[in-house]
């Protein structure tokens, strides 16, 4: 992997100087642009971690520079820090109306810098793995997250979350309004693990109407039920009174047949890692994915937990 990577845009030669040996001594690859014309075609061939970037500049200001790396896709997210003489406080609050993340005063304290770099990289790499519509963690997230509680050797609870019936939603109300019921699905979850969670525990969202948390066996089985107990009560208005009452709605299938679907309901498959030797990803997946199957056969919302004796744990290496 190659070390997080800064652009500095800053025509003072002096200060460039000084940024680009300050930042390599704390190991960041650094690339260097006099003004936002050359800052702009050193990134239509880069994708640096965050951008130092000036606001007094010939050719291009600072202002106009983050216009247009705003408005290129690419780009959009990576996070800048404004530089701004003491004096330019409007200059400041222009500059975060233009989309920078944050500023730091000209002449700057170097550890301060230091530390405003390292927590935007930090922050800008959690926005590039999280969803775009909930905000939560997002598989690369999830992924590091398994991970770690594999790696550690701790019992963990792994309960995955699946909503039932929501392709009819969508289909019937418009997926504006499937993508309500996804960030109250997010809510609730965020909601449950803040209130009977604890320290550590994980909220990530894989995709679509897809979701995991990741606690302790403890806490597992009182965070499932309150989570289910929630959305049930909640997801009733996301429905027209008619609907509701009746309890389905009518959608044409793909036979252009009418059929009947219940109201949105959720399955969560809770897999306890101390019942199991989950030595890696795919052994996790294919119980969620046995779990999940047994919950789909259940009409209304479900918290699906293996009750199965713990497997036996391989043992390495001999008794000695």
């Amino acid at each position: 992997m190659r070390p997080d990577q800064i652009l500095i845009v800053e025509d003072d030669p002096n200060i460039r100087t000084i940024l680009k040996l300050q930042l390599e001594g704390a190991k960041y690859e650094v690339l260097a642009a006099e003004d936002g014309r050359i800052a702009l075609e050193i990134l239509a061939t880069s994708s640096p971690d965050l951008i130092l970037l000036d606001v007094m500049m010939p050719n291009m200001d600072g202002f106009t520079t983050c216009h247009h790396i705003r408005s290129d896709r690419r780009h959009a997210h990576v996070p800048i820090i404004f530089l701004t003489a003491k004096s330019e406080s409007q200059s400041r609050i222009i500059g975060l109306e233009e989309g920078a993340n944050d500023y730091i005063a000209k002449p700057y304290d170097r550890e301060e810098l230091l530390l405003r770099v390292q927590n935007l990289i930090a922050w800008g790499r959690a926005q590039r793995h999280s969803n775009p519509l909930t905000g939560l963690p997002g598989n690369p997230s999830i992924e590091a997250e398994l991970n770690g509680r594999l790696g550690n050797g701790a019992e963990f609870a792994f309960l995955y979350v699946d909503l039932d019936n929501f392709k009819a939603f969508n289909d019937y109300y418009s997926y504006m309004a499937g993508d309500g019921v996804i960030m109250l699905i997010a809510k609730i979850l965020q909601e449950v693990v803040a209130e009977r969670g604890g320290p550590g525990d994980f909220v990530g969202h894989v995709g679509g109407d897809d979701f995991v948390v990741i606690s302790v066996p403890e806490r597992a089985g009182t965070i499932a039920d309150e989570v289910v107990a929630r959305f049930d009560t909640q997801i009733l208005n996301h429905y027209r009174p008619e609907d509701r009452e009746r309890g389905t709605v009518v959608v044409a299938n793909r036979q252009g047949d009418s059929e009947e679907f219940p109201l949105v309901s959720v399955t969560i498959a809770l897999v306890e890692s101390g019942r199991h030797d989950i030595q890696h990803m795919a052994k996790l997946n294919d119980l969620v994915a046995e779990l999940k199957h047994v919950g789909k056969q259940h009409k209304g919302s479900v918290v699906v937990r293996d009750r199965r004796r713990p497997e036996p744990q391989l043992r390495t290496g001999s008794d000695g």
